[in-house]
Order: structure tokens, then sequence, then C-alpha cells
């Protein structure tokens, strides 16, 4: 069957609205262009298979050492500001843009009809949550479509990746 198969999709990491969100990017037709998608993740849980771009913040102040943010996520107002006051972030975060704009009309001129770029921090739950909201926000603003998700918010309960 595979050997038949026009999309072959590994559902093993996939929540049921990550997959529903692939299954909608492979089948639905859409009018020619680029749909992003930004997603943030857990390192400890894994790269996401259906990374095309990836970038790590763990280089960032990590919330998670503070009492008071670590319940939190990156959602939380206070958690942003706590990783937009690392020295580091403005600059990062100017390049990463500076860099994505420019090739997300290439990508596209090159027929791609969808890219998922993937923030990933330690526990995804902090610094990549926030970076991720921020960039799908940079990306809408600049005229992109695009879908965000946070793989692992929330998903404490489940056990780190093996291997």
């Amino acid at each position: 069957m595979r050997a038949l198969a026009d999309m072959v999709l590994d559902t093993g990491q996939l929540r049921p609205a990550d997959l529903r969100q692939r299954l909608i990017e492979a089948l639905v037709p859409q009018a020619a262009g680029l749909t992003v998608t930004v997603q943030s993740f857990s390192f400890k849980r894994g790269v996401p298979r259906e990374a095309d771009l990836v970038f790590d913040v763990r280089f960032l102040r990590n919330p998670h050492y503070d009492p008071v943010l670590r319940p939190k996520t990156g959602l939380d107002p206070e958690v942003g500001a706590h990783v937009a006051a690392d020295p580091e972030f403005a600059g990062f975060y100017e390049r990463l843009t500076a860099l994505l704009l420019p090739l997300l009309p290439r990508y596209q001129a090159e027929g791609k009809s969808y890219l998922t770029i993937c923030i990933g921090c330690t526990g995804g739950r902090h610094r990549s949550v926030h970076v991720a909201s921020l960039l799908a926000e940079s990306l809408r603003d600049a005229g992109w479509p695009v879908a965000l998700g946070h793989r692992d918010l929330g998903a404490d309960a489940l056990p780190p990746r093996d291997g």
C-alpha cells in the first residue's frame, strides 16, 4: 500500500488537532500560495517529524527556574516579558524574522504549498511557546497565512521520547 500512496503521514506523535491540520493541509485544495505553520515543541519529546525549519531557543533565560513563572506558560504576559527581558532576545528575534521573511517568497516560488517552522525549548511550555506565538503574529502581520500550534503545551503527563 505504501508504494501506491500519494502521501504517507506518520500519526504516532500527533494530537487529534494536529492530525486534522495536517489532513487539511494535504487534502483541501488551496489557492496558489504558501501556508505557514509555526509550532512550539519540547526537545525532551523529540523534534516534530513534520518540521521543515527548526530553531532552538534554549539559550534564552528559562522561566522554569522562577517559582512564580514555573506554573505559567509562554502564553502568559509575565512569561513573555521574562523571555523578552533576556539581553539576547531582541537581537535574536530581529535576526530570526530577517532570515524568515525573505525565505518565504522563495519557498512559495518553488511551489511549496506549506512550510512548518518549529521552535523548541527544553519543556515546550515557556520560551518556545512565547517565541512561536510572537513569530506567528509577525508572519501574519507580513501577510502570510499562519497556523499556530503548541505540541507539548500541557503535555506534562506524557513521558519523554525514548532515545
